[in-house]
């Protein structure tokens, strides 16, 4: 399985947020590290979707890509197998599904406490912090101003 890493202390050279750009709008496939607590964002004309560890990438489904943002330490695998394909392209799905299942709740602040929350759980405090209000605001549909509110309160469990 040939790889990518966004990471310089990686045995693997690094790849600029360009480059994988770029090859995303050409219809490479590539696969998340299920192994790193790492993912991306993925910015297209009308929503944004989130690939995180084992999702696939890439392909006709997101040719349209207009942006990314690398959650962690990116670490990207060039799945060789149809199996690992097939793998990666059901973990997308969930991926998918969970972020519906979030915006999926009717209030707003309801919706940023668990993203804040999922985010936090999947990777740690401190890459959840480095992603901005707006990112997350994208993820789920509410406003950047909910997303900072509800990550300035002392205690989350109110909402």
């Amino acid at each position: 399985m040939g790889s990518i890493a966004n990471n310089s202390s990686d045995t693997n050279s690094p790849i600029a947020t360009s480059e994988i750009l770029a090859e995303l709008q050409q219809g490479k496939l590539w696969m998340i590290n299920a192994r790193r607590k790492n993912g991306l964002i993925l910015r297209k004309p009308y929503h944004v979707d989130f690939a995180g560890p084992g999702a696939i990438i890439g392909g006709v489904f997101d040719s349209d890509v207009i942006g990314i943002i690398p959650v962690g330490n990116l670490s990207l695998l060039q799945p060789e197998k149809s199996a690992e394909r097939q793998k990666a392209y059901l973990i997308r799905r969930q991926w998918v599904k969970l972020l519906k299942q979030i915006t999926d709740k009717p209030m707003p602040e309801q919706r940023a406490q668990v993203i804040l929350n999922q985010f936090e759980n999947w990777f740690d405090l401190e890459t959840a912090e480095e992603l901005s209000d707006e990112t997350f605001a994208l993820l789920i549909g509410v406003l950047p101003q909910t997303i900072s509110r509800v990550r300035n309160r002392v205690d989350r469990s109110e909402i």
